[in-house]
């Protein structure tokens, strides 16, 4: 499933658990994992970006991926390392373009949270730009679900975002042998005047019901056993996926986003974003198809 990972580290000392977590899912897939550190130079003036200030940030570079790399390695995986200059974020997307790397694995931020990892710079320009899928893990959270993961949810809104986010969460499930939740949340506080009426509501309720049956019938028809699907209802789409997560110990979220100029529900920036920086297990977000 995943072949080629990226795994992007900066100068800080990267979180343990989002560490650990990319080596797990790269020896599990017997994938390559790409460990790539970006000097960023683009912050410094055209007068400073020569001599001792670059070869200093490479340094620093060349440090940090050779630690994450030889702890790989003594895992048994196979490792790329990279150190170049430009701006993280699009360092990191055409890195992954380039090398058609499947996953690329990323803490929500670094050790010093107000630098590059924080979501608002590099980890949140990556997920709204990348065409690959993207797994954020909190470093904040010292247990993570074990990988494979034993049970997967995907919220959904019939989106083509979400429609994508449904195909992956699946095709993980399947990797993985574990349980597929499919949740639609319907959002009462969103509803126009029009649909509070008894009628308008059951109206709404059926489409999330339909939405969350086509996910489960495509779940099964590729082969997943273990299947659930809920309606759920509440104030806030994602706090309600929370609160799912916690009442059925989900292990892994996967969630789609529209891209640079969706405007659908599950929008990074919106519930996708939410979820990134919050959600107590790992989640996965997804582009919608083009």
């Amino acid at each position: 499933m995943f072949d080629e990972i990226l795994f992007p580290v900066d100068d800080s000392e990267q979180a343990a658990a989002a560490t650990d977590h990319a080596l797990t899912v790269a020896a599990k897939h017997e994938a390559t994992l790409h460990v790539l550190n970006v000097a960023d130079t683009n912050q410094l003036s055209l007068a400073r970006v020569q001599g001792d200030v670059v070869d200093a940030l490479i340094s620093e570079g060349e440090r940090a991926v050779e630690e994450t790399a030889d702890r790989a390695r003594q895992q048994g995986v196979t490792t790329v390392t990279d150190v170049i200059q430009g701006q993280p974020y699009r360092s990191i997307i055409e890195y992954a373009d380039n090398v058609d790397i499947d996953l690329i694995v990323m803490p929500t931020h670094g050790r010093r949270k107000l630098e590059r990892f924080l979501m608002g710079s590099t980890t949140e320009r990556v997920l709204r730009r990348s065409t690959v899928p993207v797994l954020t893990v909190r470093p904040g959270e010292d247990s993570l679900p074990a990988y494979p993961y034993d049970s997967v949810l995907v919220p959904t809104d019939g989106s083509d975002a979400a429609g994508t986010a449904v195909e992956l969460g699946i095709d993980l499930a399947a990797h993985s042998g574990s349980a597929f939740h499919a949740l639609s949340i319907v959002e009462i506080s969103g509803l126009g005047e029009d649909v509070v009426s008894e009628d308008g509501f059951a109206a709404v309720e059926e489409q999330a019901q339909d939405v969350v049956d086509d996910a489960v019938a495509l779940a099964e028809e590729t082969g997943l056993a273990d299947t659930t699907g809920t309606v759920g209802h509440g104030l806030s789409i994602y706090e309600e996926v929370i609160s799912y997560v916690e009442d059925h110990d989900i292990a892994a979220i996967v969630v789609g986003t529209q891209g640079r100029s969706g405007v659908e529900r599950y929008l990074l920036g919106s519930v996708a974003e939410y979820l990134v920086r919050t959600a107590p297990v790992p989640v996965l977000t997804v582009q919608a198809a083009e």
